[in-house]
């Protein structure tokens, strides 16, 4: 159980559910498979799997709980070639061209007729509340797939005050200027790879992987006025990640000293293993979110923001 990425959202308001009060709110919405006529199914499933039954998995006060979703494939090439079929023989039979309504509603009937034979596919999403630190994170590359998470959420807690994270200091600015500068903070290496973006309209993006970072082409890029938008750092030796303008952290990485802690423990069975895994990675990370603020000048409080 480790995140491979986080998006990360700060709780506007104390999160005050118990284990077993978030566990009976998730309740309300467990996942069930698609339905025969059904595009896409979501609900909450156990963090553990087949190893528990329980949606709210909680160590040393953190409540792990995970989304599944499921997805119909319909393939958008032989959904195309049966509606132009049946457009042509329509016509050929009324002797007319069709609607563009009555295109659709060949385009729907042929989508539900293919519904129940169609491949499906699942995800699971995992994500955590740290209630003591007021934070939400979500296992997630995409904002988009972590927002809909929320808004399920919600859904079964009637509110959930949270908002991504705004520091004092822009993360742009201050990544340019560790690879301008190369003045670092203590426990933070710059590693070897980078994106960089034009600040102006129709400007250019520059990505750079497995590169020196150092080297005299990439500070002509700086001096040209680009901007980095994405930087592969690495803290403390323990953690590794890409992190970009929106403090989203992706690419994730657990480094020895963490990896260590777990080879130290005597979990034995697959939940154990879990459990353990979860319980290193979230005191880790309850560790290295307020650095992640620091590096940035601080966060921003609600009075600011609104400001």
């Amino acid at each position: 159980m480790w995140f491979k990425n986080i998006a990360l959202y700060r709780l506007t308001e104390d999160f005050g559910l118990s284990s077993d009060e978030f566990e009976e709110k998730l309740q309300q919405m467990p996942f069930r498979p698609c339905s025969a006529q059904q595009e896409m199914s979501f609900g909450w499933t156990p963090p553990l799997g087949r190893h528990s039954e329980q949606l709210v998995h909680a160590a040393n006060g953190f409540l792990l709980f995970c989304a599944k979703i499921e997805e119909k494939v319909l393939p958008a090439a032989v959904i195309n070639e049966l509606v132009a079929e049946k457009i042509m023989e329509a016509e050929d039979e009324q002797g007319r061209k069709l609607s563009k309504k009555e295109r659709t509603a060949i385009k729907d009937e042929i989508c539900f007729e293919l519904l129940p034979k169609a491949f499906s596919f699942s995800r699971r999403i995992y994500a955590y509340i740290d209630p003591k630190n007021r934070w939400l994170i979500v296992d997630s590359a995409s904002t988009k797939k972590a927002e809909d998470v929320l808004s399920q959420l919600r859904k079964c807690l009637g509110s959930l005050p949270a908002v991504p994270p705004l520091t004092q200091q822009k993360p742009i600015a201050v990544m340019t200027e560790w690879l301008t500068s190369n003045d670092l903070p203590g426990d933070i290496v710059v590693e070897d790879e980078c994106e960089l973006r034009s600040p102006k309209e129709e400007g250019g993006t520059i990505r750079c992987k497995r590169h020196d970072l150092t080297l005299p082409e990439i500070k002509n890029h700086l001096e040209t006025g680009k901007q980095v938008i994405k930087l592969a750092v690495s803290w403390e030796d323990r953690l590794s990640f890409v992190v970009d303008e929106n403090l989203s952290i992706k690419r994730l990485r657990y480094l020895d000293l963490i990896q260590d802690q777990l080879s130290e423990t005597d979990a034995q069975t697959d939940a154990e293993h879990f459990d353990a895994s979860f319980s290193i990675m979230s005191l880790e990370l309850a560790r290295f979110i307020p650095r992640l603020m620091e590096l940035f000048g601080g966060e921003l409080k609600n009075d600011q923001q609104a400001n």
